[in-house]
Order: structure tokens, then sequence, then C-alpha cells
């Protein structure tokens, strides 16, 4: 179509209405002029639906004079005036009345802009991977259009072509298509009436609730918060889990690992801490990542039956979607994540999971024809991430002092916690919870493996009053934890050993916990305040959960002052602490077991 030979630059007109033989010398001597060539051949080709005017194409720039063209522009135009306008009418500084005014306006200043456009050429396309040249100043992160109206984005820049991964189908692109820049990096629309929808990883709705009115535009790489526009982590995420709380607690900007086994509870680990969360004025974004649609489709069911989807965005990107689709699904909930962080508000992001997230962005690489090496993967996966987690933060007074607490997910294989990702994604973050099998199998849920789990923000995101509660909760576990084979000879054991092996049995069982029914921090107070005091050690294992239901019943209903003290302050003081082990010895001396 377009060619450059030796001595003649070939050029296409496309036109609805042919020009006349001065017309096409006007063109000619417009296109010396432009590109430096004496000589220049025009071809013609008549396109009905430009409506009127014409294109003139040239190299690789474009010159649209066209009706369609016109419209096109126009449209943008409108739509960026609306949209700056409602944004005015959110703050209360529009009159609704003047929206006629503003239109009518915006359409007489109207002119027609014909810049020239960079547009490329499809040299080869495949499994959502385009080859093109033609582009020689698109960048690393552009979206670009297709003529079948299919956006890209380019990932891989070469010296004579460039690799664009499809944000589509890529049944209409043939070779030969044209692709045209857009200038804009890839990005994502943000706003507050994203909260309770499903969304893409375009930031499309795909729960057939209407479209979403966005307030704004982000791109979906962005810089992460410099050292002195962070604060230290030092306030709570609770995620109602005593297991977690306790021993492993989240702060607000922290990034916490969730690592195990498949089947071994971790989205259920996430799901809870966003139930936990009703009322705490923190807006959660789950990430779903190369999951089936089903799936999906129950998480966001039971958040909506239990009233969760007030305050979450859930974006999809299923493993039916497109391996690029699967790659920026992370980047793009963290672009909404941040739109809220930068408002002042505290945000919690889970990305279910990371696994996933790296073998769609190895199929990209592999696809792309990249060498394995320190800029290609595995070697740049490390990379790939960080540049993801390094976004959560929490952000200094002087910038709002909002957060994102980051909730990762890595499947291991086998228990494996030393293979490529997984390390990489551990050193990372600040802190793993790691689930283990055998443990999920014997019935201990959440299974949360106390020695292989940890928080390097430690005691610093606890309140006062469960960092009193909890004690020495991590070492009587992993005391018992070595002297469980010894149980087998316990008519020979001490006192002493004997209770240390029911006071660990009985807390095992405490950390047991149902899905769905998280804990609030005055009631996982009283649960440690009474094991510590040895309240259930000599319950029978089967009983010791019934009886915690029904003491935390007892403590809402004639004692509600113990838990608004430790609610309101958030410190355990001594009387409040004799107290609650008294009121729990006087229960268990009524108790029917």
């Amino acid at each position: 179509m377009i060619q450059k030979t030796r001595e003649t630059l070939k050029a296409e007109l496309v036109y609805v209405t042919a020009p006349s033989k001065e017309q096409l010398d006007g063109i000619r001597r417009f296109l010396q002029k432009e590109t430096g060539e004496a000589s220049i051949e025009i071809v013609l080709r008549e396109d009905a639906s430009l409506k009127s005017g014409f294109i003139l194409r040239v190299g690789t720039r474009e010159y649209d004079w066209s009706e369609q063209g016109r419209l096109e522009q126009l449209q943008q135009s409108v739509a960026a005036s609306v949209r700056s306008n409602l944004q005015k009418e959110q703050a209360g500084a529009f009159d609704p009345d003047s929206i006629i005014s503003i239109l009518r306006a915006n359409i007489q200043d109207f002119t027609l802009a014909a810049k020239e456009k960079e547009i490329g050429i499809v040299d080869w396309v495949g499994d959502g991977i385009v080859n093109v040249h033609g582009m020689d100043h698109a960048y690393y992160g552009e979206i670009v259009l297709f003529d079948c109206g299919v956006k890209g984005m380019v990932q891989d820049i070469r010296r004579d072509e460039i690799g664009i991964i499809l944000f589509g189908r890529d049944t209409q692109i043939h070779e030969g298509s044209r692709v045209v820049r857009t200038e804009k990096m890839a990005g994502i629309p943000v706003g507050d009436r994203f909260l309770g929808r499903v969304v893409d990883a375009l930031g499309a709705p795909i729960d057939g609730a209407g479209e979403i009115e966005a307030d704004g535009y982000r791109p979906l790489e962005n810089p992460a918060p410099s050292i002195v526009d962070r604060k230290s982590v030092a306030v709570p995420m609770e995620t109602g889990l005593l297991s977690i709380d306790s021993m492993f607690p989240i702060g607000r900007g922290q990034r916490e690992l969730i690592i195990g086994d498949r089947q071994t509870g971790k989205t259920s680990i996430a799901m809870d801490t966003i139930l936990n969360q009703r009322g705490k004025d923190v807006i959660c974004i789950y990430v779903a990542i190369g999951q089936k649609a089903s799936t999906i489709a129950k998480l966001v069911n039971t958040l909506q039956k239990s009233g969760a989807m007030d305050y979450t965005i859930v974006v999809s990107a299923t493993a039916s979607e497109p391996a690029p689709l699967q790659y920026i699904a992370p980047y793009s909930g963290t672009a909404l994540a941040e739109y809220f962080m930068y408002k002042g508000k505290d945000v919690l992001i889970i990305y279910d999971d990371l696994s996933k997230h790296a073998v769609a962005y190895r199929a990209i690489s592999l696809l792309l024809e990249r060498s394995p090496g320190r800029e290609a993967y595995p070697g740049d996966v490390f990379y790939l991430h960080s540049r993801l987690l390094e976004r959560s933060s929490r952000l200094t007074p002087e910038l709002g002092g909002g957060s994102i607490t980051a909730l990762p997910i890595i499947e291991t294989q086998a228990g494996d916690v030393s293979a490529y990702i997984p390390t990489n994604v551990i050193s990372i973050t600040d802190g793993q919870i790691y689930l283990e099998s055998e443990l999920f199998n014997a019935g201990q849920r959440p299974a949360v493996n106390v020695g292989l789990s940890v928080s390097r923000v430690g005691g610093a995101a606890q309140t006062k009053a469960m960092k009193k509660a909890a004690g020495s909760i991590r070492i009587d576990l992993a005391q018992y934890r070595e002297m469980e084979v010894f149980t087998q000879f316990s008519s020979d054991l001490d006192d002493n050993t004997k209770r240390q092996l029911a006071h660990g049995r009985a807390l095992m069982e405490l950390l047991k916990q149902p899905l769905g029914a998280p804990f609030t921090m005055a009631e996982q107070v009283i649960t440690l305040v009474a094991a510590n005091a040895h309240i259930f050690s000599d319950i029978e294992a089967d009983r010791i959960r019934g009886f915690r239901r029904a003491l935390l019943d007892h403590f809402k209903e004639e004692h509600g002052d113990f838990i608004g003290r430790l609610t309101t302050t958030g410190n355990l003081e001594d009387d409040v602490k004799a107290s609650i082990i008294e009121a729990a010895e006087s229960f268990k001396a009524t108790y029917s077991f």
C-alpha cells in the first residue's frame, strides 16, 4: 500500500469525491514540503464511509481531513467536556442548567485538528501477539488501536519492529492490517462508582448492571511512593482470624504474602479479611487472575449476601481471557486502589494469585520470542512483582494519609517455598502466612503453620490489648508441637508437662475458626485472656469451640462494658483482665457441657 522506492515515494489518498487535477497538485506540493521528496506518486482509493473529505497516508503518517474524522474528534471533545463538568457537579461548583450552553459553546468553538497520525502495518499475528513495522516512535506501554477496533499495548520494542499484546481477540487482524498510535499510556477509568461492581482488566463492567461513570483515568504503571512520602505501618488491618491477628498482625500499608499448596484455604483467608472490614471505612479490591468464571461468580455471590460488595470492587481476568488481560489485571486493580489511597482512604487489595500472573507473563514472553536472561523471563519476574507490590504503602498525612494493604497469594507445589517465584515474592513482602496441607487435612482451619509464618511489622501493627493478651501464645504452640510426640506416654509425664500439653491442645482448638465468621478484636482478646488463664485446658477438645461461642455470647449479653472498653481504648488494663478471668470462671462453673 505504501512504499518508498529509490526514486518515487508512494502515498495513498482515500476520498469520497474524486479530487480534481488542481487539488491533486496541491496535495503533491504539501507532501513534497512535508517529506522533502521531489517525486511522489499518489494512489487513489474511494471510500464512501468517510461521508466527505479525504484521508492522506504517506509512510508511517496519516492526515485525516474527513467528515468521519471530524465527528470522532467532536465526540471526544464533547465527552471530555461532560466529564469535566460532572466532576465540578460532584464538587458542588456546577450548575446543571448551564449544560446546554456549555455543549453549544463546545460545538461552536470546535475546529478540526488535522494532526498527523503515526500508523503501522501488521507483519505477523497469532496467539494474542502482533508484530508491527512502521511505528518508529511508539513507546513501551502505549495503547495502540487496530483498524478493526481492537486495542493493544506496546510490550516489546526492537530495531525494525515492535511487539504488541492484544486486549481482545485477533480474529479480525491479519497481515497488512493498519494500527494507529494513540500516544496514550495504558490505563483504567477510576471513580467512586466502581464500588460494588465487577469489572474486567480494562475497567469495563461485566456484571450486567450497566455502564460505570468514571471520575478520572489512571495509568496502569505508576511509580511507587518514595521513602519520604511513606509513613511507618502502625494501624492494624484486622483479619478477624485469631491465628493471624494474635501472632502475625497485619498493618495498614503492609504487604503480607499468603502462601501454600492449592486447596489449603488461601482464598478463604482473603475472603474473611474482606468480610471483617465492614464498618471500618476500608475499601477492598479483589483481583482474580486466571480463575474459573464460576469460582469468581460464587465469590461475588458470597460478598453480596454478606453486604461486603458495598465497599468492594472485583477485578476479573478469568482463565478463558487472553494472557495479556491476565497480565495487566493486578496493575489495573492497583490503579483503582491508588485512586482511593490518594483521596485519603485505606484500601485492602488481594491478588489471587500471582503464580498464575507469572504464568501469563511467561506465555507473553515466549510468544514475543524474548531470550531468557536478566532482561527477560525468568529474570524479570522479580521486577514484574516488585514494581506492583512496592506501590502498596501508607502515605504521610501531608499526602492525605491513605494506605494500600496488599495480600498477594502464591500457590506452591508440594509445599516447596524455595521455588523461584515463591522466594521472589517472599523477599518483596513484609512477611508471609504459610498454610500447610497436612494441617488442613487434619481439620486445623485456617491451616496456619506457626513455625514458617512471620510478620516483619510485628507488634507495631497490634493494639495494646491484643499484644498483651497474645502474650506467649507462639512459644506455647511451638512447645506443644515439640512435645506432642510424647502424648502416647501421657501416663508417665509429670504434672507440669501434662498441663502444657493440655494448654497447647486447647490453643490449637481455639485457633480453628469457621469460614465467614471473623471475630472482633474484643472477642479475640477475651478468648486469649481466658485461654492463658487455662480456662479451656481441662475441657474436652470437641467441646472447646462450643464453649467459646457460649462464653462470647455471655460477655455480649452480661458484660458489654468490658467489650466497650476494649473497643474504645484498645488497651487491656489489669483490672479489666482480672474481671474477664473472673467472669469466665464464673460462667464455666455454671455451664452445662
